[in-house]
């Protein structure tokens, strides 16, 4: 497998795509200015986003550091020597905070090139379980991609068939076909859902007026998830455009409105909540992350989220609900992410929040 900078095929060349891809834990190919040439599975996983999305863009805009390591990088380019640094706290994107140790060491031999290795740790200094099964979800969800049409074709066969029998059935056994039937549904339903999580295409991003992707929304929610349900809208009329795809954004909100709903009940509330935060940007190196002002909340009275999920509520497959997916979330981080953006989540009995932060809309001259 060839990764990194066309100009320097010969020195970006990894011995075995299968090994790159088996590799259990995040590893990054930085170029001289720390942008990513290159990731594996794990460092996917790990990460959020798809190497098609990571590569070309700092890695500090997906991995937030508590501690100045742009000396210490520097220094080992400059020395062309390893840099270990042990039990230091990041952030990734979603806000969940991670102990890990870093190994960053040259790949090429005049150190432009370097590999990060990162070892997500808990208490004790292990792997937590999680880590190595990211990346058997993401391998997962491959193999769903790549078998959803031969599944779905003899699903739809037992379906037909177990409809075919209940018309000459009884009551009692009428029963079991019709649980084929709607297992069968719900079998199609994930994998459509998979299929979706797996091919999401790049955001068509342009200047966007949220207020306009939140009342289309807010509609929908009012004549279907959320109908009968009070959602109030809070709303900063001065908010400027954000540089966003509005389709990708409506899809974002009413999976985040449907959870609100499932969450508050049918007596529930849901408030919508935009305004401006200056200065709103992630927590860079040497300013590399762009500013993110323009913030986006959906917010429930609902009982909270259970503290055991909240590290993992943006990871596919990751669920709280006895019939959920785990889909939603990790969909909703997926597109934010590829917008560039942030979303979060804070809980507590009585409120749950989930805020997004996008970037601004550059602004445009006015011709004569």
């Amino acid at each position: 497998m060839t990764v990194g900078k066309p100009t320097r095929p010969e020195a970006l060349v990894i011995d075995g795509e299968a090994l790159w891809a088996a590799l259990p834990f995040p590893v990054a190919l930085l170029g001289a200015d720390d942008c990513i040439l290159a990731a594996n599975p794990a460092a996917e996983s790990f990460l959020m986003a798809s190497s098609r999305n990571m590569i070309g863009k700092p890695l500090w805009g997906r991995l937030v550091y508590d501690e100045a390591l742009s000396e210490a990088f520097a220094r080992a380019r400059q020395t062309e020597t390893p840099l270990f640094v042990n039990d230091i706290r990041v952030e990734l994107r979603g806000g969940a905070h991670q102990a890990c140790n870093l190994r960053l060491a040259p790949y090429t031999s005049d150190a432009e090139e370097m590999l990060l290795v990162i070892t997500p740790l808990e208490m004790g200094g292990r792997l937590p379980q999680q880590s190595t099964g990211k990346t058997s979800v993401r391998s997962a969800i491959g193999m769903a991609e790549m078998l959803a049409h031969e599944i779905k074709n003899p699903l739809a066969g037992i379906t037909g068939a177990a409809q075919l029998v209940g018309m000459n059935l009884g009551p009692e056994d009428l029963e079991l076909t019709d649980l084929i039937v709607a297992e069968s549904h719900r079998i199609v339903k994930l994998l459509e859902q998979v299929e979706q999580f797996g091919n999401l295409s790049p955001p068509d991003l342009k200047p966007t007026n949220l207020h306009d992707v939140l009342d289309r929304a807010r509609r929908s929610a009012l004549v279907g998830i959320g109908a009968g349900m009070e959602i109030i809208e809070d709303y900063d009329p001065s908010l400027p455009l954000a540089l966003a795809d509005p389709d990708q954004l409506l899809q974002v909100l009413l999976n985040l409105l449907k959870n609100a709903a499932d969450a508050a009940g049918r007596n529930g509330r849901i408030r919508l909540h935009t305004y401006y935060e200056h200065g709103f940007r992630l927590r860079t190196d040497e300013g590399l992350g762009q500013p993110l002002p323009l913030q986006l909340e959906v917010i429930d009275n609902g009982p909270g989220v259970p503290p055991e999920l909240m590290k993992e509520i943006f990871d596919p497959f990751v669920s709280g609900k006895e019939n959920g997916t785990g889909l939603g979330l990790a969909l909703t981080a997926k597109i934010i992410g590829a917008h560039d953006g942030w979303v979060t989540c804070h809980s507590e009995p009585g409120e749950t929040v989930f805020r997004i932060s996008l970037p601004r809309a550059p602004e445009t001259k006015e011709t004569d």
